[in-house]
């Protein structure tokens, strides 16, 4: 089992940063929320703030947990188990590093772009308002 971190970021207006994959990548050009892979001996949590630095260049400030899904692509040997946080960070912008394009988009413009197939369930949550970030991160000690 292999054990992803993903974060869905959402900014004072509402909107939620998206990333598309580069075109080498694999899924080329799909979109996602930022996160990757856990190394042996990580947290979550640290493995969540080491690829926001590594692919946004921001400083994870707090984060939690809202969900996780179990995924299995074709293209990968292993079953994924992805986590999801809502995520804050300290700085006030983003510099992508790792996509192809990033895009600040409303929870009901999600389903617009074309994403990984892992990621349905949790689009459908933010389009209809059953997962709210920010109200989920102020209620976060």
């Amino acid at each position: 089992m292999l054990h992803v971190v993903a974060a869905v970021i959402e900014r004072s207006d509402r909107r939620i940063l998206i990333g598309q994959r580069r075109r080498d990548d694999t899924a080329p050009l799909k979109w996602e929320f930022p996160g990757g892979k856990v190394r042996t001996g990580e947290t979550f949590e640290r493995a969540l703030a080491r690829e926001l630095r590594e692919e946004l260049g921001v400083t994870l400030s707090k984060s939690v947990e809202i969900a996780s899904v179990r995924h299995h692509y074709a293209a990968t040997p292993e079953q994924l188990e992805i986590h999801f946080f809502v995520a804050q960070f300290v700085e006030s912008d983003v510099s992508p590093r790792t996509f192809e394009q990033i895009a600040w988009v409303l929870p009901s413009e999600l389903s617009q772009y074309d994403f990984l197939m892992a990621n349905r369930e949790l689009i459908a949550n933010l389009a209809a308002g059953r997962i709210k970030p920010a109200q989920l991160l102020a209620e976060a000690r």
